[in-house]
């Protein structure tokens, strides 16, 4: 597996692109009332392309696409097209300008992946991400956030860039980024503000354009029902860090990969009670803890 980002500082906006050459299971879980997604093709790729730039920044995959169909060295029988989905996040709130991603720089993340790095931080399609936008003036900005976790032969990695109407909050209960007073130097609860709005003492104001994208690769033999139910499970679980997720206002979107590489441990003696897919999703959900953490330093 390969992850590699590109920037046009000009934005600043960019591209990050998660790619697996020889192929991956793949299953989408998409929630919100904003998604921005192109060829969602839910059962296999060989790379995900997260983008910001918004539904102009959908042209990213298309480099990745003619990248890997150059390196398979240009065959297009049906067993060799490149299958590439993409997703991106409204960035242009917090810059004054229409410059978005497009195929050149989708190719330029695409030949910048390498194995065994991850860039964090405000990089790649999180280059303008920001969080915590109840009223944007106290909204800050976030990024790309990554962790691994190795069990036994077990892995899982989890990349996202955070970019959502909701504020990232820790394992304490503390709001880390997003919806911060200057004039205090408090950040807010965001349901202290909605009931502010409700009762009338606050002008309710949610910033329209957002999403959190994320990418969770596991090594893992899973059936599709499981594989399916193992990035719902995941997804679900990214609303104890970003509170709220999955609003009307943010197009949620998880693209969930297995390599079919190892076998969990079982018994067929115990069934359904073995070992079971269970198992990684909680492993791979507080690694998406983390990584949302990660994207927010």
């Amino acid at each position: 597996m390969l992850v590699g980002t590109a920037e046009y500082s000009a934005g600043p906006t960019g591209v990050t692109v998660v790619a697996i050459p020889a192929g991956a299971r793949l299953a989408i879980d998409a929630r919100g009332g904003a998604i921005g997604m192109s060829n969602g093709f839910q059962y296999f790729a060989h790379a995900i392309c997260l983008a910001g730039g918004s539904i102009y920044g959908l042209g990213a995959g298309s480099g990745v696409a003619d990248a890997l169909r150059q390196r398979i060295g240009n065959r297009v029988s049906v067993d060799d097209l490149q299958l590439v989905s993409t997703a991106v996040i409204y960035d242009f709130s917090s810059r004054a300008n229409a410059v978005a991603p497009d195929a050149a720089l989708g190719r330029a993340a695409f030949e910048a992946a390498v194995h065994g790095r991850v860039p964090i931080g405000r990089c790649g399609a999180g280059r303008s991400a920001s969080a915590g936008k109840v009223d944007w003036s106290r909204c800050e900005f976030t990024g790309q956030g990554a962790a691994f976790r190795e069990v036994g032969q077990v892995k899982v990695l989890v990349i996202t860039v955070v970019n959502p109407v909701g504020v990232i909050v820790d394992r304490n209960g503390s709001i880390v980024r997003g919806n911060y007073d200057v004039a205090t130097g408090e950040r807010r609860a965001p349901d202290r503000d909605y009931a502010d709005a409700l009762s009338g003492d606050f002008p309710a104001q949610t910033g329209k354009g957002n999403t959190t994208l994320t990418v969770v690769v596991t090594n893992v033999r899973l059936t599709d029902k499981e594989l399916i139910h193992f990035g719902r499970q995941v997804h679900s679980s990214m609303n104890r860090g970003i509170q709220p997720f999955h609003t009307t206002h943010d197009g949620d979107t998880l693209f969930a990969l297995t390599t079919d590489e190892v076998d969990l441990p079982g018994s067929s003696a115990i069934g359904d009670n073995s070992v079971n897919a269970i198992a990684v999703g909680t492993i791979a959900a507080e690694a998406a803890w983390d990584a949302v953490l990660e994207s927010a330093r």
